[in-house]
């Protein structure tokens, strides 16, 4: 089976800083571009701040909202940031740190049901409509099988031929639990897109009608 292998480096560029020393400089949303940014994308800032999320205006060169993956005892693994500007040839994203790690959003893995998303605003989503997730943006957190083994794990990756790859790929690693798939709404590519689109509670629902469907 075909693994996705990230160049994350371990330490920011240009500056050296671990992942600890950088989220140290992080702050809290309220107040920042990272509360527009948030609430733009659907997500209220309260629900946003609970869940992790900081703000910091230089994380490699442009204002970004950053976000801790842990491992599974909850020792930060990587750091991640998802820029608030881009523009054409500029990556969305930027990750350092060793990995082995996943965010886990209103108690992740440890909540029922184990739904598992792809990217950090997926589950941001999924918290602004009550439901817990751990979101893997596009690692490997090796500790998964271990804690899903004999639960039910949803696979909520994005619509669409890249999370369909997900699935597979998922299905085979998560032998020892029951797998099922979980996919966005119609005509929405992922769960921030059909937050916008339908509104929370029409997506809360969404995920309850199929939990329900295979419990």
């Amino acid at each position: 089976m075909k693994t996705l292998r990230f160049d994350d480096p371990l330490l920011m560029p240009k500056t050296g800083e671990s992942p600890e020393q950088r989220f140290a400089r992080a702050v809290p949303l309220a107040g920042t571009p990272g509360q527009a940014y948030v609430e733009r994308r659907g997500v209220p800032v309260d629900v946003a701040e609970a869940a992790g999320l900081m703000f910091d205006s230089d994380f490699g060169g442009r204002p970004a909202v950053v976000f801790v993956m842990r491992d599974r005892e909850g020792s930060l693994a990587s750091l991640h940031g998802r820029y608030l500007n881009t523009i054409r040839g500029q990556n969305k994203m930027l990750t350092i740190g060793p990995g082995g790690g996943a965010a886990s959003v209103r108690g992740g893995w440890q909540a029922e049901p184990l739904i598992l998303v792809e990217g950090l605003f997926d589950a941001l989503s999924l918290a602004t409509c009550g439901w817990a997730s751990v979101a893997t943006v596009g690692r490997w957190a090796p500790w998964l099988p271990e804690v899903s083994a004999g639960r039910v794990a949803w696979l909520a990756f994005d619509a669409g031929r890249p999370g369909e790859t997900e699935v597979m790929r998922y299905t085979q690693r998560l032998h020892k639990s029951c797998v099922h798939r979980l996919p966005p709404p119609a005509r929405c590519k992922d769960w921030n897109t059909a937050l916008v689109k339908r509104g929370p509670d029409a997506v809360a629902n969404w995920i309850r009608d199929h939990c329900a469907v295979a419990s």
